[in-house]
């Protein structure tokens, strides 16, 4: 049997993200394009929508240096980070990435 709820576009904006699981499927760092990360590089974090790759680069929008994540499964898991600078739109390369992670949550707005 098959069910079906209907809600608003407000409720499925804000579910939405829990209802992809928690898997990208990548092939290509193009397949990135659209996708919320949370990036470590070597010295730093980000977090981010993924607009574009230009080379070995990710341009990022609605993006976040992120001062410190706090305790790293509360901030994949729940979004709690804390300390988050916004800063819009940027690049980090590629190469000097070390991991990243889906990103489920609304991106930060605001300096914390």
């Amino acid at each position: 049997m098959t069910h079906t709820i209907i809600v608003s576009d407000e409720t499925y904006e804000a579910i939405k993200g829990q209802l992809n699981g928690d898997e990208i499927n990548a092939e290509t760092y193009d397949d990135l394009i659209g996708k919320k990360l949370f990036l470590r590089g070597v010295t730093y974090h980000l977090v981010g929508r993924v607009r574009a790759r230009l080379g070995q680069f990710l341009e990022l929008e609605s993006a976040s240096w992120v001062a410190s994540s706090g305790r790293f499964m509360q901030a994949i898991r729940d979004g709690k980070l804390d300390e988050v600078e916004p800063v819009g739109q940027a690049w980090i390369n590629l190469q000097a990435v070390v991991d990243f992670f889906p990103w489920r949550h609304d991106l930060p707005t605001q300096q914390k």
